[in-house]
């Protein structure tokens, strides 16, 4: 997939459309799920705590309803990840992303970013969820990022992601890039954190970005349109 002919129609399907606000409501969560039916997007994401209530609103559509787990800081136990997960499949998760300790990465305690990782990929994948590991690539250097997907190589979740766009820089083409020459095809990559515009996403997609979380997603529209015109 590349951005010089991708459809508008394949364009609404990478988005992972987005709200994550603290002071988000019901309103907006029913504004947000009728956005995304509105543009056909994969999933919505969203906090663990409105996964129901959008899993209500999304029920006959084939959109998933995505929860953010150990968000957005991830120093959490691996046991309060797992139960967390637990509950939002329960509520009617689709996908899961969650935060790994950047802490533990940043120490190269690699082990430990492993074990969560397997714990976290065998959870989901045993009730047929899709799952994301939020590297939060901002704190970490480009070595650490490669030890991280390689990581991922072996365990296979479904995607990493680069950012959880609360941290001090979101995703970078440079690091897209990298995280997806490091996994290969067995892999996904998302791009996620500052992704606002056409051209933005445009970047990510060439560097191999097959999701693309934003709230942006309407503004990268209009811009696709434009440069379609």
């Amino acid at each position: 997939m590349n951005s010089q002919t991708i459809t508008r129609e394949e364009l609404s399907r990478l988005f992972d459309h987005t709200n994550l606000k603290p002071n988000a409501t019901d309103e907006d969560f029913k504004r947000l799920t009728d956005e995304a039916k509105q543009i056909h997007a994969a999933m919505v994401a969203i906090n663990s705590a409105p996964v129901a209530y959008c899993h209500q609103l999304l029920k006959d559509t084939d959109i998933h309803v995505g929860a953010a787990i150990a968000f957005p800081l991830g120093q959490m136990t691996t046991a309060s990840k797992l139960a967390e997960a637990k509950n939002a499949i329960d509520d009617g998760a689709d996908e899961i992303d969650y935060v790994i300790n950047v802490g533990d990465a940043i120490m190269h305690r690699y082990d430990a970013i492993r074990a969560e990782m397997e714990a976290m990929v065998e959870l989901c994948h045993k009730h047929h969820k899709i799952i994301k590991v939020i590297f939060e690539n901002c704190y970490l250097s480009k070595e650490e990022i490669k030890e991280l997907a390689l990581i991922a190589k072996a365990v296979k979740p479904d995607f990493i992601k680069t950012s959880t766009g609360f941290g001090t820089g979101g995703a970078t083409v440079e690091d897209v890039r990298l995280m997806k020459e490091t996994v290969g095809y067995e892999v996904g990559v998302k791009a996620a954190g500052g992704v606002r515009t056409w051209e933005q996403c445009a970047n990510m997609i060439d560097a191999g970005a097959t999701r693309i979380g934003t709230s942006s997603s309407f503004a990268i529209l209009k811009g696709y349109d434009e440069a379609h015109q």
